[in-house]
């Protein structure tokens, strides 16, 4: 007898217990939950469940992977993922514009010569037509066997002829359609024959600080070139000069950006990384210790003055009909002559070529720019140091009585310090045929006037 009797604690399996598990080895595993997988089946199981979630995994995240839904995100029911590389985006970007960007040449008349250093008139003798500046532009849009061009105003600004040259390096003649000299805009017209790419329009609004953007142009006249960078800031405001005279007469809106914005790049196309035009480049800062800072005119406030341009050629805003000097520049030439002792025979402003002055007021004869000259002695009450002295009336403003000498100083109660507030005032606040009340010191007097803005005519 055993030391065991008890089956339970043998060492001796019974025949009836070997039969038993006989049947257990060849039962199915799941047909009762009291019964146990053998160490064989469990490592199998193991194996076969970690390769299929490996698998899966594998797909999702490298590129293969089917029908697999989580919430509201899915993948593809077939085939690889489609994934772009990161690094290929821009070339890709930038190979969709950059047969619609053009050179721009801008050609004017020159004596020949040593001559006094002036350009002459068109119909004097002894002058060649001659590269004066160069410039870049984009197509847009083709139509009735035209091609359409946006560049930058003083790109084109006071050329005798233009010419673009396209990608492959073909030189055409080109009309301008229109310029504006308030948005530094202008359009251009080509011949469309063998064009095929025109530029996408993008949305300059859904722009965010850091992304990444490429500017493409023609810089120092080198060729079209491709500079890259992102998006410093969405919405700067930029003091410019439209007389470049050195005083700040209008504000532009811009995109601020950090990619090479170099001379010749003016007027070419910022484009985002789906290749859509979200902004014309414009300008830059080039000081001792600047880097980087580099402007865009968004395109959303540009298609509307193109748009403009195209239909009329010019960009029809409210005429109040006075052309200005800053109250605020007069006291600064005042303290100049009594600081060196120099009578004030009063302000004369810089001269400039017929050709200039014809340009410049083409801005609007609500700005600076005259050759009249404003007298010394200004009768102001001691109070009044804003203002614009009127220098000279036409229009809506002589109509309604404005003359030289008068000093501004309030639009429809909104006080007006300068030229730019009065220009800002009028093109934002104002429309064409609006009622507007001029209030005016005259002879030390101030007077009130109201009457409707009128309509500044292309020639004008």
């Amino acid at each position: 007898m055993s030391l065991f009797d008890d089956d339970f604690y043998s060492t001796k399996v019974s025949k009836r217990t070997s039969r038993e598990s006989k049947k257990k080895d060849l039962s199915f595993p799941y047909r009762s939950g009291r019964q146990k997988w053998s160490t064989v089946r469990i490592a199998f199981v193991s194996s076969f469940t970690s390769a299929v979630a490996a698998t899966l995994l594998f797909g999702v995240f490298f590129g293969g992977g089917s029908g697999l839904s989580l919430g509201r995100s899915s993948f593809p029911v077939s085939g690889a993922f489609q994934t772009v590389d990161p690094l290929e985006r821009p070339i890709q970007a930038s190979a969709k514009v950059r047969p619609a960007v053009v050179s721009v040449i801008n050609e004017q008349m020159f004596k020949l010569g040593l001559g006094n250093g002036k350009k002459p008139k068109k119909d004097e003798g002894n002058t060649i037509l001659r590269e004066a500046g160069i410039g870049s532009g984009v197509i847009i849009s083709k139509k009735n066997g035209k091609a359409i061009i946006i560049t930058n105003y003083h790109v084109i600004d006071q050329a005798q002829s233009v010419k673009v040259v396209l990608m492959n390096g073909e030189k055409r003649e080109a009309r301008i359609v229109g310029k504006d000299l308030m948005t530094d805009l202008a359009v251009l017209e080509i011949d469309s024959k063998g064009i095929d790419v025109v530029a996408e329009i993008g949305d300059s609004s859904t722009l965010r600080p850091a992304e990444y953007i490429i500017a493409i142009g023609n810089p120092l006249g080198l060729g079209e070139s491709v500079t890259t960078g992102s998006v410093s800031k969405t919405k700067q405001i930029v003091p410019v000069s439209l007389n470049q005279d050195g005083d700040y007469d209008w504000e532009q809106e811009v995109i601020q950006i950090d990619a090479s914005i170099n001379q010749g790049n003016s007027g070419g196309p910022l484009i985002d990384l789906n290749g859509r035009v979200v902004g014309i480049n414009s300008m830059k800062i080039a000081d001792f210790g600047v880097e980087g800072i580099g402007f865009a005119i968004p395109i959303n406030l540009a298609m509307p003055i193109v748009e403009s341009l195209i239909k009329d050629g010019y960009v029809a805003r409210p005429f109040l009909g006075v052309t200005t000097m800053d109250l605020e520049q007069y006291w600064n030439q005042q303290s100049l002559s009594d600081a060196f002792g120099n009578p004030s025979d009063g302000i004369v402003l810089p001269e400039e070529n017929d050709d200039a002055s014809a340009e410049r007021d083409e801005a609007d004869s609500d700005a600076k720019g005259s050759d009249e000259e404003a007298p010394p002695g200004l009768m102001l009450p001691d109070e009044v140091y804003n203002g614009v002295i009127v220098l000279e009336a036409v229009g809506p403003a002589k109509d309604a009585g404005l003359v030289f000498n008068d000093v501004i100083v309030k639009l429809d109660k909104q006080p007006i310090g300068s030229t730019m507030e009065l220009r800002k005032y009028l093109y934002t606040k104002k429309k064409i045929g609006d009622e507007i009340e001029v209030s005016f010191y005259r002879d030390g007097q101030l007077k009130v006037t109201k009457f409707k803005l009128g309509v500044k005519d292309k020639e004008e």
